[in-house]
């Protein structure tokens, strides 16, 4: 599905601002109000608004550690991969995840209150993840531009 210059005015104005009404994001785009709202569902109905979240500053609640954890497992067969990402979702401090080519498997990002938390968790809990051969983590020291949203101004299609 090829993104209308509309799609792409809604999803920027939404990724800055979700809270905004449907009669505001219309004004914002230059449409009237009734069809701003169905292409806001046609892209929620085609999961390319797949939700809407609240952005919170991590160390105010207490996070005050990030930590990228590089991730090598023993064995590459597809069931070893699939249980090692099963139990690596359910872990609460672990807020990403992905499989990545290069000289390890998985990029794990996780949170924790502080270092000590940070080393109780990587040596009780993912040291212990299933198929683990070995992992490196790297402490953020500061974060440049974390994360607010996609740049799809530049996208071509979905």
């Amino acid at each position: 599905m090829a993104l209308t210059k509309t799609d792409t005015q809604i999803l920027t104005l939404l990724q800055q601002d979700a809270r905004m009404t449907n009669q505001e994001l219309a004004d914002q785009i230059g449409m009237s109000s009734s069809p701003c709202w169905r292409k806001v569902r046609k892209l929620e109905d085609d999961e390319i608004i797949q939700g809407y979240r609240a952005v919170l500053d991590r160390k105010k609640i207490g996070l005050g550690v990030m930590v990228f954890v590089r991730v090598t497992i023993d064995s590459h067969s597809e069931a070893e991969a699939r249980k090692f990402e099963q139990e690596v979702t359910a872990l609460e401090n672990v807020v990403a995840c992905y499989s990545i080519g290069g000289d390890a498997d998985f990029l794990i990002q996780v949170v924790s209150h502080d270092l000590d938390s940070y080393a109780e968790f990587a040596m009780s809990v993912i040291r212990r993840l299933p198929g683990i051969k070995e992992m490196q983590s790297m402490f953020v020291l500061k974060e440049i531009k974390p994360f607010a949203s996609l740049p799809v101004g530049t996208a071509t299609s979905v």
